[in-house]
């Protein structure tokens, strides 16, 4: 029997993939030049992405995620052996600008399963969002994933 799969590496934008039961596998493109194709059964929840009208500018955290695994310290070779707490400080840093570490937090207990694209995280219950609702045990485990950088 074939499991039902979405394969999300052709969306633009920042999102959530809640891990779930949902017989679905939700599947993208990560770890930069090394282009890994990662899973997970869950649900896809895309978040803070906005387009502004007049300047025709794309606005998403993806933006700067992406520039930090591009830059000195990954140089786009996606940190696919593990990230680290000044990954996590950073990451942190631009979630914070968008109000989403209130919802998210990673999950330092798999940094070395993250990588560019996608990052284990723990999703938290906050009704300040109202995006999700009437899921049990809290936090939820998930992964923050984004276009990958290749």
């Amino acid at each position: 029997m074939n499991i039902p799969q979405i394969e999300i590496w052709d969306s633009v934008g920042l999102g959530i993939i809640i891990e779930y039961p949902t017989g679905i596998i939700i599947s993208n493109q990560t770890g930069g030049t090394a282009c890994v194709r990662t899973k997970i059964e869950g649900v896809f929840l895309p978040l803070a992405n906005d387009y502004h009208e007049e300047t025709k500018e794309f606005l998403s955290p993806e933006i700067k995620l992406s520039d930090y695994f591009k830059g000195e310290k990954y140089k786009g070779n996606g940190a696919i052996k593990g990230i680290d707490l000044e990954d996590v400080q950073n990451i942190n840093e631009i979630l914070n600008k968008t109000g989403l570490d209130k919802l998210i937090e990673i999950d330092v207990e798999r940094l070395k399963e993250s990588h560019e694209a996608w990052i284990h995280i723990k999703i938290n219950d906050n009704n300040d969002f109202g995006l999700i609702s009437g899921f049990d045990n809290y936090p939820l485990k998930g992964v923050l994933t984004w276009s990958n950088s290749d």
